[in-house]
C-alpha cells in the first residue's frame, strides 16, 4: 500500500498546479499568461535565494542551531531573506510586466502560477526519491554499487521509509495545498501595493512570508526527534494558510466582470416612425 501513497503524492503535486489554474481560468476568467509569469518570478526568486543563502551560510551570517534562542534567530534569518527574494520578485514582475493586471482575480491567478512552479519542481523530486526508494528495496544494493560499509545505512533508510503509516507519504501533497494558499495570500497582498497605492503593503507581504517560513523551520529542527514532529509542522503551516484563505475573501472588491462573463448589451431602442402627413385641404372632394 505504500507503493501507492508514495506514487500518489508526487502524482498530485504534479497535477495541483495545473488543476487549479485551470479552475480559476474558468470559474475567475483569468488569463492563463498570469501562471507563467508567476514562474517566472518563482524561478527568478530561487536564482538568487539559493546561490546568496549557501554564500551566507559560508560566510558565517547564517549560523544553523537546534534549540533555543540560536535556533529561533536562525529560522528567523532564513525566513526573512526567503521572504524578501519571492515577495520582491513578486513585486518587480507585476510592477514592471504585469503592468494591465491590477485586480484581485488576476492576483490570485498570479499567485497559483509562482506557489504551483514550487509544487510541480517538488512534484519532480518527490517523483526521483520514490522510484530510487523502489529500486532500493526491490534490488540488491550491491548492483546499484552500493559498497559494502555502506550497505547497511542504505537498508536501513529503506526500512523505515516503509515502516511509515500508509497516509504518511501523503503529508509532501498536503503540504503542497497549504503551501499554494499561501503564495495566492502574498500575491493578493503584493497586489494592494498598487490597488491602494500603498508600498507597506509589500512590508506586510514580507512579514507574513517570514512568519511562516521562520514558524516553520523552527518547529521542523526543534521537533526533528519527536514522531509527531511532522504532523505539529503541517498544523503550524494550516493554521497560517487558514488565516490567508480568510484574508484573501476579505481583501476582493468588486471589480468589473471578464469580457467573456459580462452580460449582453441591451438592443437600442427603435426610432420612432414619423407622423403620418396632414392633409392641408380636408374638405376639398374630388368633384372640387
Amino acid at each position: 500500500m505504500l507503493y501507492i501513497t508514495y506514487t500518489l503524492n508526487f502524482l498530485l503535486m504534479l497535477a495541483l498546479p495545473f488543476a487549479l489554474a485551470a479552475y480559476l481560468a474558468r470559474r475567475l476568467g483569468t488569463r492563463w499568461g498570469l501562471i507563467w509569469a508567476g514562474a517566472v518570478s518563482f524561478i527568478g526568486s530561487q536564482l538568487v535565494h539559493q546561490p546568496l543563502g549557501v554564500l551566507l551560510t559560508n560566510l558565517g551570517l547564517f549560523k544553523p542551531a537546534a534549540s533555543g534562542w540560536p535556533l529561533v534567530i536562525y529560522a528567523a534569518e532564513l525566513g526573512l531573506w526567503a521572504a524578501l527574494c519571492e515577495e520582491l520578485a513578486r513585486y518587480l514582475v507585476l510592477r514592471f510586466w504585469l503592468k494591465r493586471d491590477r485586480s484581485w482575480r488576476s492576483a490570485l491567478m498570479f499567485g497559483a502560477g509562482h506557489g504551483g512552479t514550487e509544487s510541480f519542481i517538488m512534484g519532480l523530486m518527490a517523483a526521483a526519491a520514490a522510484i530510487n526508494l523502489f529500486v532500493a528495496r526491490s534490488v540488491d544494493p550491491a548492483r546499484l554499487g552500493v559498497t559494502p560499509d555502506q550497505r547497511a545505512a542504505v537498508q536501513a533508510r529503506v526500512a523505515a521509509a516503509f515502516a511509515v503509516p500508509v497516509l504518511y507519504p501523503l503529508t509532501g501533497a498536503y503540504g503542497r495545498v497549504t503551501a499554494l494558499a499561501a503564495h495566492m495570500f502574498l500575491a493578493v497582498l503584493v497586489m494592494q501595493v498598487f490597488l491602494r497605492r500603498n508600498i507597506l503593503w509589500l512590508a506586510a507581504a514580507i512579514f507574513w512570508h517570514a512568519l511562516t517560513d521562520g514558524l516553520t523551520t523552527y518547529v521542523q529542527r526543534a521537533y526533528a526527534s519527536a514522531p509527531y514532529g511532522i504532523y505539529l509542522t503541517e498544523t503550524v503551516i494550516t493554521l497560517l494558510a487558514i488565516i490567508g484563505v480568510i484574508l484573501i475573501f476579505r481583501l476582493r472588491q468588486l471589480e468589473p466582470l471578464p469580457v467573456d462573463a459580462a452580460p449582453a448589451a441591451a438592443a437600442p431602442p427603435l426610432a420612432p416612425l414619423p407622423p403620418p402627413p396632414v392633409d392641408d385641404q380636408p374638405h376639398r372632394t374630388k368633384y372640387d
